[in-house]
């Protein structure tokens, strides 16, 4: 090993943009339980299941439809 290194003429990571960034997601036992059991039957872990599902909404520009319980009638 050196005693110095010099990165004066380095440049920075290109693809640092395009790493994953971690988070963390708390999620209803009922939808743990689905993606686990998913996970079993193709043998593909519930994270990586998730992160499809995840990428797919992305691709297909999917957003949820939310029906809310006992919402308060608009004015």
């Amino acid at each position: 090993m050196h005693k110095e290194y010099d990165f004066s003429n380095s440049t920075r990571n290109p693809y640092a943009k395009k790493l994953k960034k971690q988070i963390r997601l708390h999620l209803e036992p009922e939808t743990l339980a689905y993606f686990k059991q998913l996970a079993a039957e193709t043998d593909i872990s519930p994270r990586k299941l998730i992160t499809l599902f995840l990428q797919d909404c992305v691709r297909n520009r999917k957003k949820p439809s939310v029906k809310w319980k006992n919402a308060p009638a608009s004015a």
